[in-house]
């Protein structure tokens, strides 16, 4: 089993690094929301099979059961935040390119900065 979410987490990663080199800004920001969704799979398969058991200690045991892992559980939450955050961000940056250029391509991102004018910072 964990060599099929191996396989899968690959898979869209692949993909997504396919996305995130098109020109197409709308593609990047889907390409970098499925890269994080990655590596999620990936911490997940890190992170390994354990019990179902939560992580506690029963009382008058000494030592901790087989158990599932509390750290990976943490970094993919982690992640998860860190990836909706970027998305936004880049939904945004990617909003402002289209109402600047009136077009998702990223090379005309570049000729709207050529056209643009040195601003001048006034005297105090």
């Amino acid at each position: 089993m964990i060599l099929l979410h191996a396989v899968a987490a690959a898979i869209v990663i692949a993909c997504a690094v396919h996305m995130v080199l098109s020109r197409n800004l709308v593609r990047i920001l889907l390409g970098l929301a499925l890269l994080a969704t990655g590596t999620n799979l990936m911490l997940f398969v890190a992170g390994g099979q354990g019990g179902r058991q939560p992580p506690l200690i029963r009382e008058g045991a000494r030592t901790l059961d087989v158990s599932a892992d509390p750290t990976i559980q943490a970094l993919i939450l982690t992640a998860i935040v860190i990836g909706l955050a970027l998305t936004v961000v880049l939904a945004t940056v990617v909003l402002r390119g289209w109402r600047g250029t009136r077009s998702l391509d990223a090379r005309d991102l570049d000729l709207v900065e050529q056209r643009r004018p040195v601003d001048t910072v006034a005297p105090l």
